[in-house]
């Protein structure tokens, strides 16, 4: 295993950005990594964008960053009310209000869906976010679902028991609505983490996994030159 962390960066905030089409994609996808890097990096700052929601769901939406992010590394918090299930058909409400969030936000790290996710709004936002954010690491996270497809990652994450148990705890608590489905159960979260665990011989026996496409790698690390030219390449 070869790990990646922010070592050389903690003498500086670090800017995370995670967007989900939904109120709990989010802390599904990557919940456990966003509690797990809090313990880490006291200069975090979280930037959350969900595109649809009810009333009822923006509720829980907001009553879940609550308990994932602590205050004071809460940043941009937009949960919008575009319709669950049609994305595609509000293509150019749903990019405008990414692009919103890349004005507002240069971040170090972008959470979004897995490209090959087959819900379509989960697809049509992986696409909008490379699209998006063409110039920042993209790790694309997992949702276990009906539609079976769940592939094989190639970035993990380890978490504490603790942190897994915390994870789930605050899923199951802040979604009350979705108690309902079949899917959204504490063994079944559990059980997806345990195996990315088992798959990165994490040493707390759980973790989560995402999809990185591009990784650039420089020997000597990106120098304040390469920052520079690169901030004036996005577009």
């Amino acid at each position: 295993m070869y790990p990646f962390h922010f070592a050389q960066r903690v003498s500086r905030r670090l800017d995370i950005v995670c967007v989900g089409a939904h109120c709990d994609d989010i802390e599904i996808g990557c919940g456990a990594t966003l509690l797990a890097l809090q313990e880490q990096h006291s200069r975090l700052r979280v930037h959350w964008l969900v595109l649809t929601s009810t009333e009822e769901r923006r509720r829980e939406a907001l009553r879940a960053v609550e308990a994932f992010v602590r205050p004071s590394a809460r940043g941009e918090i937009h949960v919008h009310a575009l319709h669950d299930g049609h994305l595609p058909a509000q293509f150019v409400q749903a990019k405008a209000h990414l692009e919103d969030l890349r004005r507002a936000v240069d971040p170090d790290l972008v959470f979004s869906h897995h490209g090959r996710d087959r819900h379509q709004d989960h697809a049509l936002f992986a696409e909008m976010t490379w699209q998006t954010f063409r110039d920042h690491p993209i790790w694309e996270y997992e949702i276990p679902k009906y539609d079976g497809d769940l592939c094989t990652p190639n970035a993990y994450v380890p978490c504490s028991a603790d942190v897994a148990k915390r994870k789930v705890e605050c899923i199951m608590k802040s979604f009350g609505s979705q108690h309902g489905k079949s899917w959204l159960k504490t063994e079944n979260l559990l059980a997806v983490m345990r195996l990315r665990g088992l798959e990165c011989r994490a040493e707390g026996g759980f973790a989560e996994a995402f999809h990185c496409r591009k990784l650039v790698f420089t020997a000597a690390g990106p120098g304040k030159a390469d920052r520079k030219n690169s901030r004036k390449d996005r577009r």
